[in-house]
């Protein structure tokens, strides 16, 4: 599995990224593309069409953040990440110990962001 300095060395991996893209959205548009509005910023045509998001996963006893690839058909997961000790102690605080896969946001998403360069 990959970790954050492979991420950084891959621009078209990192170009790739959805930044807005949350766990409950891909599930929305991946798994049920047949019976969405069309309407909307994304149109999932294929099992082709994939999606590239981090996720907060906190069903071990600390956060981690992973790398999702997304299609119809599955979801990868791509990298494990690391969140620094002072980002993990807060994001604990802030969101207490509920179990669960969660969308970056916050402090995390413009600490990933600023180690990506994005």
């Amino acid at each position: 599995m990959m970790k954050l300095d492979d991420i950084k060395k891959d621009q078209h991996l990192i170009n790739a990224i959805d930044w807005d893209m949350t766990p409950e959205e891909a599930v929305r548009l991946y798994l049920e593309w047949g019976n969405n509005w069309a309407g909307g910023n994304y149109v999932i045509r294929s099992k082709d069409d994939t999606a590239h998001y981090f996720v907060v996963n906190t069903w071990k006893d600390t956060p981690i953040i992973y790398l999702v690839q997304r299609n119809s058909e599955e979801a990868k997961e791509l990298a494990e990440i690391e969140i620094p000790e002072v980002l993990k102690k807060r994001y604990v605080e802030i969101n207490g110990n509920a179990r669960g896969v969660y969308s970056i946001e916050g402090e995390i998403k413009a600490w990933l962001k600023k180690e990506l360069d994005s």
